[in-house]
């Protein structure tokens, strides 16, 4: 039975986490995800982390450090490029630490979702954890401004499709944090709540991405 949210104002954190986590890996071990072949883009990966924080389930966003040379203040899931020999889920773990001092081992991996082809020349692979109860993020300054912490409750909005200039694609934005969320990290949160919390099996690589993401 697949947990949601309904009109008399369920929230996620009404259910219990270990009930939680096991439909959570159900959904996600039971998608049939699409993998794109780089053809000349830079493999990489993305952690969507299920974290307890107050007996509430949520996911980190970080925002990237005005420093970097790409996407200098972007809000963004843990993650970046794979090192050589490195897989997907070894290097989303990798980045989770580098960015936030949080050691999770490869056995909160409950699964993958499709990769999403990015406009900026990278396969962004999404990898779904589950940690329980966790430190407090320590973000490594160099690459993360700011934290923000996301109960799951709070994906449960309607998410905007809204024209991209010079596209035939649509881009997804939610709205979260008092502003809009935007992709690629919209289409994959969105995608990450149809397919693991309400048991939808919805495909989001069609989504295209606003321009400032990747001109």
């Amino acid at each position: 039975m697949p947990v949601d949210e309904d009109s008399s104002g369920y929230r996620w954190s009404d259910v219990p986490a270990d009930q939680l986590r096991r439909e959570v890996a159900e959904a996600v071990g039971a998608f049939s995800r699409r993998a794109v072949d780089p053809d000349g883009r830079k493999p990489a990966a993305v952690l969507i982390v299920i974290a307890d924080r107050d007996g509430e389930q949520g996911i980190w966003l970080t925002e990237r450090s005005s420093g970097l040379r790409a996407h200098a203040g972007q809000l963004a899931l843990p993650g970046g490029k794979l090192d050589p020999g490195e897989d997907a889920e070894a290097a989303a773990l990798r980045e989770l630490h580098e960015e936030l001092g949080i050691a999770v081992p490869r056995s909160a991996v409950l699964g993958l979702l499709d990769d999403y082809p990015t406009r900026s020349g990278y396969v962004m692979t999404p990898v779904v954890a589950w940690i329980g109860h966790s430190p407090t993020p320590t973000p490594n300054p160099a690459e993360v401004a700011a934290v923000h912490w996301i109960p799951l409750s709070d994906l449960d909005v309607d998410p905007r499709f809204v024209p991209v200039p010079g596209s035939d694609r649509p881009a997804i934005q939610l709205p979260l944090l008092g502003g809009h969320l935007h992709a690629p990290t919209a289409a994959i949160l969105y995608q990450f709540r149809e397919v693991a919390l309400r048991h939808r099996p919805t495909r989001v690589d069609h989504m295209d991405q606003p321009r400032f993401a990747w001109e």
